[in-house]
């Protein structure tokens, strides 16, 4: 089921940007007992984002009412606790080629789903993870944005189809370590924690920034920069992020294993639903 700007329906232009160009952005949401989580945050970066695509902003408490409508109309005869929301901006029809010119019909995409099952499973017992030969590319000029164009992470999932991990760890064409096919990496070394510096590569996720913004209140000393995977194999322990899984234990990377660490605990116990 989707809404498009407000309305149910299940088709959508040829012309749309987005089906054309990836002309867009988006942002995945975490649904508590029919409530939208860290909202502050997914409409900051997804203001972000369409300010730095020159695509003009919707009415933000307009999006906030057609997403409970959706969530409305999924769960129309029970609530689960937890469930999740896309939510899409499209520059919208229209365009001569490349050019957005003229072209000022945003449509808004919202598309509630049910939680991923095994995201439960990741939380209790860690996950595994293998090395994608997938490289990320340099662009800063869209460095951090999630939008629309994911075609690094197909490429990257594609790959994880004939490996026997439940996920891959990224790395740059500088071959620093950046992220996952999905989530954001967080490391421990003698009670420091570590991440990936996003200015260059890589989607800057919502769980990532509403750590790095309570680092303070969690007591903790991050250190955000570039790194190579012999620093991230060192680590004491690894957890990854994301807004629907929010944080999970990292247990083993290729022939490497990692024990599920205190820290790593500990944020669980603080940030995980």
């Amino acid at each position: 089921m989707y809404l498009v700007n407000g309305q149910q329906t299940n088709v959508t232009s040829l012309g749309d940007r987005s089906f054309n160009y990836g002309d867009g952005c988006f942002s995945t949401i975490l649904v508590k007992s029919g409530r939208v989580d860290l909202w502050a945050l997914h409409q900051k970066r997804m203001s972000e984002a369409l300010q730095r695509l020159f695509i003009e902003e919707p009415d933000w408490d307009c999006v906030l009412q057609w997403i409970a409508d959706a969530i409305s109309i999924h769960h129309s005869d029970f609530v689960p606790y937890l469930s999740g929301i896309k939510l899409h901006v499209s520059r919208g029809t229209g365009g001569r080629g490349y050019s957005p010119f003229g072209v000022n019909n945003p449509q808004v995409t919202i598309h509630p789903f049910d939680y991923p099952e095994h995201y439960t499973r990741w939380k209790a017992n860690g996950i595994h993870l293998g090395l994608s030969s997938v490289h990320l590319g340099l662009n800063p000029l869209l460095a951090g944005l999630k939008h629309n164009n994911r075609l690094e992470q197909i490429l990257i999932k594609a790959e994880m189809e004939t490996q026997p991990f439940d996920d891959s760890v990224v790395l740059d064409i500088n071959q620093n370590v950046i992220e996952t096919s999905a989530s954001n990496l967080f490391w421990v070394k003698n009670d420091i924690l570590y991440t990936a510096n996003l200015s260059q590569s890589g989607v800057a996720g919502i769980m990532r920034a509403y750590i790095l913004e309570r680092a303070s209140t969690f007591g903790l000393n991050i250190h955000v920069g570039s790194y190579t995977l012999t620093e991230f194999m060192n680590a004491d322990e690894v957890f990854t992020t994301n807004a629907l899984h929010s944080v999970v234990p990292v247990i083993g990377f290729e022939n490497h294993f990692f024990e599920i660490g205190v820290l790593t605990r500990t944020l669980q116990e603080k940030i995980n639903p």
